[in-house]
C-alpha cells in the first residue's frame, strides 16, 4: 500500500527536474537566405547556428551542424528560391532545407520549424491542365517527411497551400511593412490602390483602407504561363498617384504592361510594391525600361547584383523574429497581425 511519503517521493524528481528545464531557442539558416537569417538571429540575441552546409565536386549537398541541437527548438530559415551569389538554383536550396530539417531529426532537436518566407513552387498549387503535378503539395509532403513540425511562411500565393500540411502553418504578411512604406512615401499624394487582378481584390481592398485610399481593379487575361494581357482598369485612376500591389514580381513583363495601362487610364504616375521579389530572367532590363516610378520588394528573396535604382528592398526580419519569438513562448502569432494576416 503507497503512503503519503512514497507519493511525495514519487513526485518529487519529476517536479526538480522540470524546474531546472530550460528551453533553447536556436536558429540557423540556409545559404539563399543567410542574411535574413542573420538579421533575425539579431534581433532575437541569439548567435546564427552553422548549418556546415557546403557542396562536394560532384554537386551534392552535405550538412552537418557545428555544435548540439539536441532538445532545442529549431528554427530553419531557407526561402525555396534561387541564389546567384551562393550558385544555388531553387531546387538547390529546397534540398538544402530538406538536409537541414532531417538532420535536425536525427541530432534530436526538440522542434524544428522550417522559416520559409518565399514557399517556393508555390504557383503550382492546383492543376490548371491534364498531367500536371501539384508541385506546391510535393514540396509540403517532403518536407514533413524530412522532419518539420511547425511551417512558418510569408505572404502565400494561394491559401489553399495551408491546407497541404499535416502540420501547424503560421502565415506571415508583410502588409504592414509596405502599408507603412507607402504612407511615409506617398502619403502626401492623390493615391488610388491597384489590385493587378480579381484575386487579390480582398488584399488591395485591406491596403487601401490602410492607407487611405480608393482602390481600382485591373482586368486582365493570361492565355500562357507567365504570359499576361491587361485588358482595362475598373475605376478611377485618372490625375491620381497609382500604386498597384502584388504579392510577386517575376519576369517584369506583366508588370510592365500593367502599369502603362494604368497610366494610359490618365494616372500621372505609378509605382509597385510586392511581398516576393523573384525578378527572374531579365527582369532587371525589362523593369529599368518600363514606365514605373519606382518598386518596393522585402528581402524574402535575396536581391540579386545589377538591381536598377528604382528597386527598393524592405527587411521582413522584425515580422519573422516576432513570430519566431511568439511560437517559442507558445504564445499567440495572430495577435502581430490583429487577425489580419489571412488576406485570401
Amino acid at each position: 500500500m503507497s503512503t503519503a511519503l512514497d507519493t511525495e517521493a514519487a513526485v518529487t524528481p519529476a517536479t526538480s527536474i522540470t524546474a531546472g528545464y530550460e528551453k533553447r531557442l536556436m536558429v540557423t539558416a540556409g545559404r539563399s537566405s543567410i542574411e535574413l537569417g542573420g538579421r533575425i538571429a539579431d534581433r532575437l540575441g541569439v548567435e546564427l547556428t552553422d548549418a556546415g552546409l557546403k557542396t562536394f565536386a560532384d554537386g551534392e549537398v552535405y550538412c552537418r551542424y557545428a555544435e548540439s541541437i539536441r532538445g532545442a527548438d529549431l528554427f530553419v530559415v531557407q526561402s525555396v528560391c534561387g541564389s546567384r551569389r551562393e550558385g544555388l538554383t531553387v531546387n538547390d536550396a529546397l534540398w538544402e532545407l530538406l538536409l537541414m530539417v532531417h538532420a535536425a531529426k536525427h541530432a534530436s532537436a526538440h522542434r524544428i520549424v522550417a522559416v520559409t518566407p518565399w514557399y517556393g513552387y508555390s504557383r503550382q498549387d492546383k492543376k490548371s491542365a491534364p498531367r500536371e503535378p501539384i508541385s506546391a503539395r510535393l514540396v509540403a509532403d517532403v518536407l514533413e517527411t524530412a522532419g518539420i513540425d511547425r511551417l512558418v511562411a510569408m505572404d502565400l500565393h494561394a491559401g489553399q497551400l495551408q491546407g497541404f500540411f499535416s502540420k501547424p502553418v503560421d502565415h506571415m504578411t508583410a502588409m504592414p511593412i509596405l502599408t507603412q512604406f507607402v504612407q511615409d512615401r506617398l502619403g502626401g499624394r492623390d493615391l488610388v490602390i491597384i489590385a493587378p487582378d480579381a484575386g487579390r481584390v480582398k488584399l488591395v481592398r485591406k491596403f487601401a483602407q490602410k492607407v487611405g485610399a480608393p482602390y481600382a481593379l485591373m482586368e486582365k487575361e493570361r492565355p500562357a504561363q507567365q504570359v499576361a494581357e491587361i485588358g482595362y482598369v475598373i475605376g478611377d485612376v485618372k490625375d491620381k498617384t497609382a500604386v498597384i500591389v502584388d504579392d510577386i514580381i517575376a519576369t517584369g513583363g506583366t508588370l510592365n504592361a500593367a502599369a502603362q495601362t494604368v497610366l494610359d487610364e490618365g494616372a500621372n504616375e505609378v509605382f509597385a510594391v510586392a511581398t516576393h521579389g523573384l525578378f527572374s530572367g531579365q527582369a532587371f532590363e525589362i523593369l529599368a525600361e518600363g514606365p514605373l516610378s519606382g518598386i518596393v520588394v522585402t528581402d524574402t528573396i535575396p536581391l540579386n547584383e545589377g538591381a536598377p535604382d528604382l528597386i527598393t528592398q524592405l527587411t521582413c526580419a522584425d515580422v519573422l523574429e516576432d513570430s519566431i519569438r511568439r511560437i517559442f513562448t507558445d504564445d499567440s502569432v495572430s495577435e502581430i497581425f490583429a487577425g489580419e494576416n489571412q488576406l485570401f
